[in-house]
């Protein structure tokens, strides 16, 4: 069997595996993306969210699944129930699935999307250079592994 066809079998088995619960797919190299992370972690307590960096075999992947630009990592992407999320609607989406009072934060779909965008994609533009950019995508800890599909 040829190496490059049993890659393709084997990842869109891999993402067919996990696709049972959201996926975030992040930018793995921007530190605001790699702390909103953490942020999620620390409060998703019943761990139903996996992650995924944008650069992943796994991340690229599903960006091709879904028709996304896999070229461009201007958006989060929350993938849940087979369909995806991008921009503020995917951070909302998410801030939903959160415990304590931050999924109220979600009440904010409320606002127009083209509004909502506006802010999102400024935030966007400007994230490496407020918060920089690291090298390489975070590793996860071992108790963590479970969480990250790539």
């Amino acid at each position: 069997m040829n190496v490059y066809f049993y890659k393709v079998i084997s990842t869109a088995k891999a993402i067919q595996d996990t696709e049972s619960g959201p996926i975030l797919l992040f930018d793995g190299v921007c530190n605001l993306c790699n702390n909103s992370v953490q942020f999620i972690i620390r409060n998703d307590k019943k761990g139903r969210i996996q992650f995924a960096s944008l650069q992943s075999d796994k991340g690229q992947a599903l960006l091709k699944k879904y028709n996304l630009a896999t070229d461009t990592l201007q958006s989060l992407v929350l993938i849940e129930n087979g369909k995806a999320y991008t921009h503020s609607t995917g951070a909302l989406k998410v801030a939903r699935l959160l415990d304590g009072g931050w999924s109220l934060l979600y009440g904010f779909i409320a606002i127009p999307a083209f509004i909502r965008n506006a802010v999102y994609r400024y935030i966007g533009k400007n994230r490496y250079r407020w918060f920089g950019k690291k090298d390489h995508c975070m590793i996860p800890t071992p108790a963590l592994k479970s969480r990250f599909l790539d």
